[in-house]
């Protein structure tokens, strides 16, 4: 019997395109060639889909500053021919039937629905969550009014969809207070968010996101440990190990923090939490990736203030699957290789669309 074909995609257009890379190659050595066959497929800055196959597909990925796609990769598609779906490279008409899809695309067009409105148009089994909640998490003001809807706690943050007046900058001031965060709405690890300490730096910080998207948080700072928590769904059960604990050593959690420093961070993996404590988080968790209607894997983020009351503070359908990735470590404490987590997403995503069937 043949193998189930893998199609593996990393890179993308968006700011996060180099972790992207690194978590695709991650999960392109962990896949198991016992029981898949792989093509990657790397999606280069200016949205080319390049054909690697089964091959190495990066250079330099040791340096997350450096790394990139490798010469020689050919142009593809991904397309629909008659019962099946089909990579086409360009130039020879040569064809690659396809079971199933892994995208390790991180940020716009590949946690936000985009391409998982083309693998559901295509009808193609892919991992992870659906068009609508992929969507829905990614804005992270939809996100807020779903979860509070859902009796979930959030930061209190005002939505800007222009560049605020001066007195709409100092009315966000007046009812967040200081210190507070600015956020485009829509980007993933930590792309383009300020810490504003002082009401002079309100101005550039909002600028700054604006210049990701169009639509900006004005988010009120909320003091205490930041807990974050692996959610792995596989078609059977909901599964949350025991949290881990993100400590910044810089202002916050910042994407240097995140993957250029060395001592950006301090991972403390299981979290320091009393029992009672991280039953109570990992319950929140899975109450969360069910409100927001997520499916196969997600990892939810909160903050424990003083007062012991959680608060979510989003939630990431693509997590990040590179070595220091805090997603696969969580799983991996509580006993799930990393080479089980990628079977178990690729299981449950097959499962899934035979459901839909």
């Amino acid at each position: 019997m043949p193998k189930p074909v893998v199609c593996l995609l990393c890179g993308g257009q968006s700011p996060e395109h180099e972790i992207s890379l690194l978590s695709g190659w991650s999960v392109y050595q962990a896949l198991d060639r016992q029981q898949y066959q792989v093509l990657a497929v790397g999606i280069d800055r200016n949205g080319v889909w390049k054909l690697y196959g089964d091959q190495v597909f990066l250079q330099d990925q040791d340096d997350p500053r450096k790394v990139c796609l490798k010469e020689g990769g050919r142009s593809c598609c991904l397309c629909r021919a008659e019962e099946r779906v089909c990579l086409i490279e360009f130039g020879t008409a040569r064809e690659w039937s396809v079971d199933v899809a892994f995208p390790m695309l991180h940020g716009a067009n590949g946690e936000d629905g985009t391409i998982q409105g083309l693998f559901q148009m295509l009808g193609l089994p892919y991992v992870g969550c659906d068009q609508m909640s992929s969507a829905n998490c990614m804005d992270k003001s939809v996100t807020k009014i779903i979860l509070q809807a859902s009796g979930l706690r959030t930061a209190r943050a005002k939505i800007l969809r222009h560049q605020p007046s001066a007195a709409e900058l100092s009315a966000c001031l007046a009812d967040l207070g200081l210190p507070l965060f600015v956020k485009p709405a829509c980007t993933g690890s930590s792309v383009g968010i300020s810490k504003v300490k002082t009401a002079g730096q309100l101005a550039a910080a909002v600028e700054l996101a604006f210049s990701y998207d169009d639509k900006v948080l004005v988010e009120e700072a909320i003091r205490g440990r930041e807990i974050e928590c692996a959610v792995l769904a596989d078609g059977e059960e909901i599964f949350c190990p025991p949290p881990g604990e993100v400590i910044p050593h810089a202002e916050f959690y910042s994407y240097e923090a995140k993957y250029i420093l060395a001592d950006g961070a301090q991972l403390c993996v299981p979290a320091d939490l009393p029992p009672e404590g991280v039953a109570e988080v990992c319950a929140l968790a899975m109450r969360a990736f069910r409100a927001m209607d997520c499916d196969g894997l997600a990892r939810v983020d909160f903050f424990l203030p003083p007062d012991g009351r959680w608060v979510v503070n989003e939630i990431n359908t693509l997590p990040g699957f590179t070595k220091i990735s805090l997603y696969p470590q969580l799983l991996q404490v509580a006993g799930v290789t990393y080479p089980e987590i990628i079977s178990r997403l690729l299981q449950a995503a097959v499962h899934r669309r035979q459901r839909q069937k």
